[in-house]
């Protein structure tokens, strides 16, 4: 059997930096990923095709999460091997177990870097001390609140800013540097200058500055001219949801697998299910076993192993990889994989510029430039009382997604006035007519703090399992007060920024809902080996040269959207790794 260097399970923004890194300085690395590969011709603008038969994702009865809504508890605790799986379904008041898609991003080489909609952000200053800001931490009762888990990151943003300066050098990020007052310290420019922007972007930022707020040119994960042999953005309408078919996209696919493998040192292995992690007599994680196309078992034998399949499926394949030496599972001695895990929260809201209305000219509103490309940072502090706590987050702003049929069920549902209520005949063929021919719609989306809690976490379900019958990873979810608090406000202050801007109506949506795409903290990287699954470092404390490089190792994502963070925490992991070895 051929060893290898480094194994690495997951191909996403979790793993190829470390592909990447590690190829790079030599050494031999094979990666092993769930999906296929998919290549730019086969990503065309086909809404059923691409969004509706599964070309990104399984269809949840072949390879399921399962859901249980909790009520936050305060007074639950996790236990060792707490997430061991086939527990009770949940305190009183919890639904029962449904399918959901909640923690799924991609399956597919590239991850869900392949069809992200590429909005990169860097987080703050404050998000690395929630804890010591904020009390709670280590799931305790500080001025939190009771029932919360926050803590520290075992490390500043001052030691992870030269890995985002890396990632969006080697990815290719297009941005302004130096235009958002709240952004953190930068040790230099973007590679690239911020995407075009539509001529409604003006009116966006005259809004802000009569309203005392700083609307900016946001960073994008997408290439504003050519850059290191990839072609330049061409402005379709088709961009968040699909890939790319020029290549403009910053994803792993594009921008760090292709560079690895050209080492020769990489091998990139598609339609590779790993089912369990090994481990030898010394304790030490040496390979995996994992299943073909076919269904074959195969085995890879490596001097260290990497996990990076997102933060729910890394915490289920750790579960699963239980041994005499690790029965809950490989790495969690402590109880900790799969505690501690957090979403995004999501506020959104919209407007209507009317056509003919003379608030904003038609000239202004016909243009089809794809991009509205603002953001807004001034609330990513609340003042005092606005919620439970004073952090908030980004506010932005966009267009909706062309998608017709996506767009068409967005409006009966938000037509019909909530409540399951959906809008249908005539008054929804107005509304359609409204929307596609009457005017341009403008809407907003933010980005908040999930707060990990005692009552949100991954284990294994008892009964439900994937089509190679392995038990499905089951999410508990519980969502504190502050989500809709902090929410709202954010809401709020959306909605004035597009009055001022010009629109002719204004509409509210939700208020503090999950964003269930954007997943971490269920292998949560701290000091001490009883609260924390992972050292600074990224490793194991129960295993030496075992990593876990995506989304499952941030103790918190902050008010964005995370996956520029979790790209550079791969780069300082990968780093940290061949300063070891």
């Amino acid at each position: 059997m051929k060893a290898y260097d480094a194994l690495i399970v997951g191909s996403g923004a979790g793993g190829g930096p470390v592909a990447y890194t590690l190829a790079r300085a030599g050494l031999r690395c094979i990666v092993l990923e769930k999906g296929p590969r998919h290549a730019r011709p086969s990503f065309v603008h086909d809404e059923v095709a691409t969004c509706r038969r599964d070309f990104f994702l399984d269809a949840l009865e072949d390879d399921p999460h399962t859901l249980i809504e909790e009520a936050l508890d305060a007074a639950a605790s996790p236990t060792r091997g707490g997430g061991s799986g086939g527990g009770p379904a949940g305190p009183a008041g919890s639904t029962p177990t449904q399918l959901t898609s909640l923690g799924w991003i991609a399956r597919c080489v590239g991850g869900g870097t392949v069809h992200m909609a590429g909005h990169f952000y860097r987080l703050h200053v404050e998000d690395f001390r929630m804890a010591t800001l904020f009390g709670g931490g280590g799931g305790g009762r500080g001025t939190a609140g009771a029932g919360l888990a926050l803590a520290d990151w075992p490390f500043g943003y001052e030691t992870l800013e030269p890995y985002y300066a890396l990632a969006e050098r080697v990815a290719g990020v297009s941005g302004a540097a130096g235009v958002n007052p709240f952004d953190a310290p930068r040790s230099g420019e973007y590679p690239m200058p911020a995407v075009e922007a539509h001529p409604l972007a003006e009116r966006i930022d005259d809004a802000g500055r009569r309203l005392g707020v700083h609307p900016y040119p946001e960073a994008r994960a997408i290439l504003s001219r050519e850059y290191d042999g990839r072609r330049a953005c061409v402005y379709c309408d088709f961009c968040g949801s699909y890939g790319c078919e020029v290549g403009a996209k910053s994803s792993s696919l594009e921008a760090l697998l292709p560079a690895a493998e050209a080492t020769g040192r990489c091998e990139v292995v598609p339609l590779a299910m790993v089912r369990e992690l090994t481990v030898g007599r010394d304790g030490r994680a040496d390979g995996c076993v994992w299943l073909d196309a076919e269904g074959r078992e195969r085995r890879v034998n490596a001097r260290l192993v990497v996990v990076a399949c997102s933060a729910v499926e890394t915490a289920r394949l750790l579960l699963l990889s239980r041994s005499r030496r690790f029965p809950h599972g490989l790495a969690n001695s402590s109880g900790q994989v799969g505690r501690n895990l957090h979403f995004s929260v999501n506020s959104t809201g919209r407007g209507l510029f009317r056509f003919g209305s003379g608030r904003v000219p038609d000239g202004v509103l016909s243009s089809r430039a794809p991009f509205l490309a603002r953001s807004l940072q001034d609330h990513y502090l609340l003042p005092a009382g606005a919620a439970d706590l004073p952090k908030g987050g980004t506010i932005r702003f966009g267009f909706p997604h062309a998608n017709p049929i996506f767009s068409a069920l967005k409006l009966a549902h938000q037509a019909g006035g909530g409540g399951g209520r959906v809008a249908w005949g005539g008054f929804l063929m107005r509304r359609l007519r409204e929307f596609w021919r009457e005017g341009r719609w403008v809407e907003f989306e933010t980005f908040a703090d999930f707060l990990p809690n005692v009552s949100t976490y991954v284990d294994l379900d008892p009964t439900a399992r994937d089509r190679w019958g392995l038990p499905a990873a089951r999410i508990h979810l519980a969502e504190p007060p502050q989500h809709a608090k902090a929410g709202a406000y954010l809401r709020a202050r959306g909605l004035e920024v597009l009055a001022a801007a010009g629109a002719d109506e204004v509409h509210e949506g939700e208020a503090g809902a999950v964003t269930g795409h954007l997943v971490h903290g269920t292998c949560r990287m701290g000091t001490d080996p009883a609260a924390s699954v992972l050292d600074a470092d990224g490793r194991a404390h129960d295993c030496p040269n075992l990593y876990v490089t995506d989304g499952s190792a941030l103790p918190h994502a902050g008010g964005v959207a995370s996956t520029l963070t979790i790209l550079a925490n791969a780069f300082r992991i990968a780093d940290r790794i061949l300063a070891r070895r």
